[in-house]
This record gives C-alpha cells, sequence and structure tokens, in this order.
C-alpha cells in the first residue's frame, strides 16, 4: 500500500509540474512532441494532434518535450520550436513547472484548512523553569513575533528555534487584545538542544473563507520558507548525510503515515497523505529554482542572461553544463538512494 500511496502522490506532483510547462509552451505556440509521466521504455502511447502523450516503465520523472528544445543550432529553427520564440516566452515556459507546483501546494492546503483548521500560535503550556515561563508568559497566549520574524502558524515557532539555536529571541505576544514584548534567553536541555519553553501544538482554529484563503498561503509559504533554511542548514554542514531523504525515504515515510494514521480512519490517512503532498510539492517547486545546471532554475540563469545580454548563450557550451549538471545529480540521486536504503536497514 505504501508503494502505491507513493506512486499516486509523486506522479500528481510531477504531472502538474509538467503540465505547467506543457500549458505555457501551448499559449506560446510552441510545438510539444511529446508529454511524459515516467521515464525509460513507453507503456502506453497515444498520438493526439501534434503531441504524443505517454506513460512510461519507471515510475519516477517525467517530461514535456518541446521541439527545438534542447538549443542545437541548425540552419533553420521551426517557427513553432522553443528556441525561435522570445526570452520572455520561454522564461515563462520554464518557470511554469515550479509555479504549478507551488499553486497545487495552495490548492492542497485549502482542502486541508477548510477541513480542519490551521495550527494557531498558541501557547498550550509551559515548561517549568525555562526562559517563556520565567518572563511571566501564560497559557493562552498568542505569538505574533520572534525577532523581525511574522508568526502566523505554530510550527513556525519550533521552526525559528531550531533554526536559530541558542540564539536570544525578542518574542512578542497577545494576551486579551494588549500586545507585549519579552526578550528570552534559550536554555539548553539535557539533550543539548536548546528551548524557550513553549508548547503549543494541538490548537486548530477555523476561520471564514478568507482566513482558509490567507492561511492556506501562509501553509505553503512556511513550506518554501523550511525547505529554503534546510538548504541553508546543508550546505552550511548543520545538516549531515543521515538526515538527507530520496525516494525511497519518501516512500517509507508515507508508509509510516499511512499506517500511525488508518486507525483514526479513512478521512484522516487522506488528510495526512494531502499533508504529505503539500510538503513535497513544495519541496519540488523550491529544488527546481535553484540555479544548478538541468534543473528549471539553471535554465533559467541562462534565459535571464540572456535577456540581460541581448544574445543568446553559445547552444553547444549551454547544453555540455546542462549535461555535466545532468550527470552530477544522477550521481547524487544514487547516492542519496543509498542513504535510504542504509537508514531503513540500520
Amino acid at each position: 500500500m505504501r508503494i502505491l500511496l507513493a506512486l499516486i502522490i509523486f506522479s500528481l506532483i510531477i504531472v502538474i509540474h509538467e503540465l505547467g510547462h506543457f500549458l505555457l509552451a501551448k499559449r506560446g505556440g510552441i510545438r510539444v512532441n511529446e508529454f511524459s509521466l515516467g521515464m525509460g521504455p513507453r507503456i502506453l502511447s497515444k498520438q493526439i494532434g501534434e503531441t504524443r502523450y505517454s506513460l512510461k516503465l519507471l515510475p519516477f520523472g517525467g517530461s514535456c518535450m518541446m521541439e527545438g528544445e534542447d538549443g542545437t543550432e541548425c540552419a533553420l529553427i521551426p517557427e513553432d520550436s522553443f528556441a525561435a520564440k522570445s526570452v520572455w516566452t520561454r522564461i515563462s515556459v520554464v518557470a511554469a513547472g515550479p509555479v504549478f507546483n507551488f499553486i497545487l501546494a495552495f490548492i492542497l492546503s485549502l482542502i486541508v484548512i477548510g477541513s480542519i483548521g490551521y495550527d494557531a500560535p498558541v501557547v498550550v503550556a509551559l515548561t517549568e523553569d525555562f526562559p517563556a515561563e520565567e518572563a511571566g508568559m501564560q497559557p493562552g497566549d498568542r505569538i505574533v513575533k520572534m525577532n523581525d520574524t511574522r508568526i502566523h502558524v505554530y510550527r513556525e515557532v519550533n521552526m525559528y528555534v531550531q533554526m536559530n539555536q541558542g540564539k536570544t529571541v525578542e518574542l512578542t505576544y497577545e494576551r486579551n487584545g494588549e500586545r507585549y514584548t519579552v526578550t528570552l534567553e534559550p536554555k539548553q536541555a539535557e539533550n543539548g538542544m536548546y528551548y524557550l519553553g513553549l508548547r503549543g501544538s494541538g490548537v486548530r482554529m477555523k476561520g471564514n473563507i478568507l482566513k482558509t484563503i490567507g492561511y492556506s498561503a501562509y501553509e505553503v509559504k512556511y513550506w518554501i520558507s523550511t525547505t529554503i533554511k534546510s538548504l541553508g542548514m546543508l550546505f552550511g554542514g548543520r545538516v549531515g548525510a543521515d538526515d538527507i531523504s530520496g525516494p525511497v525515504g519518501i516512500v517509507n515515510a508515507i508508509g509510516d503515515t499511512y499506517e500511525s494514521s488508518r486507525e483514526d480512519g479513512v478521512f484522516y490517512v487522506w488528510l495526512n497523505m494531502l499533508y504529505i503532498s503539500i510538503l513535497l510539492t513544495a519541496n519540488l517547486g523550491v529544488m527546481n529554482l535553484l540555479p544548478l545546471p538541468a534543473l528549471d532554475g539553471g535554465r533559467l540563469v541562462f534565459l535571464i542572461l540572456e535577456a540581460v545580454r541581448g544574445k543568446g548563450i553559445d547552444p553547444e557550451k549551454e547544453g555540455m553544463v546542462h549535461f555535466v549538471g545532468l550527470m552530477v545529480l544522477m550521481a547524487l540521486m544514487v547516492f542519496v538512494m543509498f542513504n535510504d536504503f542504509r537508514n531503513i536497514l540500520m
């Protein structure tokens, strides 16, 4: 069951990503030769108009193959090719994939928050002899700001403390319509981590349609921000290889979530799968925008340079850069999958 659920979630996210490229390509008058889900040899395939729609053997990835996308030079460039279109049209096509991932995350967030509400940044309890209690905070206080960071959901509190271990926090909270500001010096617990002594998970609030829309946007913002900060921790050496998960680790996490929520009924299984999908699609959107060769972000770098310079980079040189980047990404994928298996078996 965990594999089936993972395939459904991965397929949804990838199809939406490639659909973004597909729709903007069609809108820009670019010929799409093939739209496929999966990689490797075709299992099913059907030609409709100028486009072949395919389901491929390996259930990872997908593609929207456009005419002239490889950028190779030729004497006559077809009018309906990717290379023949304006730089701004090409930028919109490349950026559409990640943007559609964020749109999917927002739509799924609307379903989740519309069903069970949002996790309000309200203090439920305080840990004795920790900074928050000593500063006079009480259960029911609503946290609105930590240093320069606005707080909308309680997970942002936990994330802020985790990302800023040991750093002093100027925290603003609201009580009975009045706002108060306290300065908290995190205290180190027995496990070596620093805490403020706040507990607030479990409180969920539902609002009108405008609040649901607003907090759905905050939900997407939270996962985008978390992904970016996690990447910063990775490149800064604050996250080790054991903390990185790839497809195998994600499948395992989906299975564990399914097993733990199955006792609560189909409704909560459904919500938890949607929640994982929000995390993954937002993550994919951010990762694809990284300015790395072979990713959408890498392609955008070349297109933005073209827009600034007024002329494109040599197609052969750009193709070589993307090829090298693809090889590096493939090697990284192999490493991550090996790491996933090692973590599962240990």
